[in-house]
């Protein structure tokens, strides 16, 4: 009997045997474990290749730097995206995990991203200006709780319908995809000339399509009903456990330093609109693709080093990448003093060491927080931090109002300090690896 094409992609991802295969996921998946695995690795794979084209540290920040949006609007994009999807969580996590199939709670969030992508492809298309601004702020709030509720249920439905030893390699797959699509679309916008503009809003308008398809693609998992612990409400669990922050000093100095190092997450745009400042035919500003190439260039170079290092000291992980980041933004802040971002590659030479950090910041905090707390404490531990960092980022907005009264280098500037301030905060954490 011929194989169908899921089976032969499943033979040549895994290589695994049914006994090992079936061992932890209920029959139905068993039985579906190779159509299942496929319908991750799709679904997956096309929202990271959306996210890769609705990605508002640069897309999204160049467009709106391109139609004059303010600084005001740009600033509020990274907290509007990170802690949209953030925040929600603490409430809707309960609610998503009493559900008895989450597959649905997938679908409808990845469905709703991509309704909010086509809608900035329409807004890109016919707006300009604060318009322009207003509209892709409101459509990226929607982006971002949808993605929330996807966020939430993804792993549940990850370990209901494919085998434990298989997981990683669903992930990884699309992971790897969807970075090698990214890498694509950067080297188109590199040698499209004049047609950015046009190639970035067919981009938005495509994301949706590939969110829209990968959520009716879900759909077809074969899974169970049933399995719905963990409906607790981290939010709550947060506020009955205030208190870990003064019993627990290094709770608090890891908090801190992770809410100092959110300048990584929150710099990028102003980095574009410092670029764009002056005159957004520029040479620099318009070297978009290269910003995306040394964006997905850093991660895919640096993600395993910093891992290795954050299993050896998550600590100077942290330590380090506060003061790479911090390096990165200070010399972004001279580059434009010296007028050397008229150059096409400093620029993106320069958001390529940020990046960096920013690897070596989500690689080095989420290996502290799971090191420093035990199996008792880790729940509590992750909610408290998890609550008071989105509030953290929903807050950074006001960054973009500093960048509209004083301009993007004195934000920028703000945000190197607060690296290296996370950089010594950083080395008064423990050793928990040792």
């Amino acid at each position: 009997m011929s194989q169908s094409p899921s089976q032969i992609a499943y033979d040549l991802l895994t290589a695994e045997d049914d006994g090992r295969v079936c061992r932890d996921i209920p029959e139905k998946a068993c039985n579906a474990k190779e159509a299942n695995f496929a319908i991750h690795v799709a679904s997956l794979s096309m929202s990271k290749m959306a996210d890769g084209l609705v990605d508002p540290k640069l897309i999204l920040s160049w467009l709106l730097t391109t139609a004059g949006a303010p600084a005001a609007i740009i600033g509020m994009l990274v907290p509007v995206r990170e802690a949209g999807a953030l925040l929600p969580q603490l409430f809707t996590a309960g609610h998503i995990r009493n559900m008895a199939q989450r597959k649905f709670a997938w679908a409808i969030g990845a469905f709703l991203q991509g309704a909010a992508a086509s809608g900035m492809a329409l807004a890109a298309f016919t707006l300009q200006g604060w318009a322009l601004g207003f509209s892709i702020i409101a459509l990226l709030t929607l982006l971002a709780l949808a993605r929330s509720v996807c966020s939430v249920a993804y792993k549940d439905v990850l370990g209901k319908t494919v085998a434990k030893s298989v997981r990683g390699t669903a992930t990884g797959t699309a992971s790897s995809i969807g970075a090698g699509f990214v890498i694509g679309f950067a080297l188109l916008l590199t040698f499209v000339g004049e047609h950015k503009l046009m190639l970035v809003q067919v981009g938005l308008a495509s994301a949706g399509l590939f969110w829209i398809f990968g959520s009716l693609n879900f759909l077809r998992l074969a899974e169970e009903k049933g399995a719905n612990e963990g409906g607790g409400n981290p939010f709550t669990l947060a506020l009955e456990n205030a208190s870990a922050l003064k019993q627990d000093k290094q709770l608090f100095w890891f908090i801190l330093t992770r809410a100092l190092l959110t300048a990584t997450a929150l710099a990028p745009p102003f980095m574009i609109a410092l670029g764009g400042a002056n005159d957004v035919n520029t040479q620099a500003f318009q070297g978009l693709g290269l910003l995306l190439l040394a964006s997905a260039g850093a991660g895919l170079i640096s993600s395993y080093i910093w891992g290795r290092l954050a299993d050896r000291s998550s600590r100077k992980t942290l330590a380090l990448s506060g003061l790479m980041g911090g390096l990165a933004l200070a010399l972004s802040v001279v580059a434009d003093l010296l007028g050397w971002l008229n150059s096409i590659y400093m620029l993106p030479l320069l958001l390529f060491g940020l990046m960096i950090a920013y690897q070596g910041v989500r690689l080095g905090r989420s290996t502290h927080l799971v090191d420093m707390a035990d199996k008792d404490d880790r729940a509590v531990y992750t909610a408290l931090s998890n609550t008071i960092i989105g509030v953290v980022l929903l807050a950074g907005s006001i960054f973009g109002v500093v960048g509209t009264l004083f301009g993007a280098h004195s934000v920028i500037g703000l945000f190197a300090l607060m690296c290296f301030a996370a950089s010594a905060c950083a080395l008064r954490l423990n050793e928990e690896q040792h």
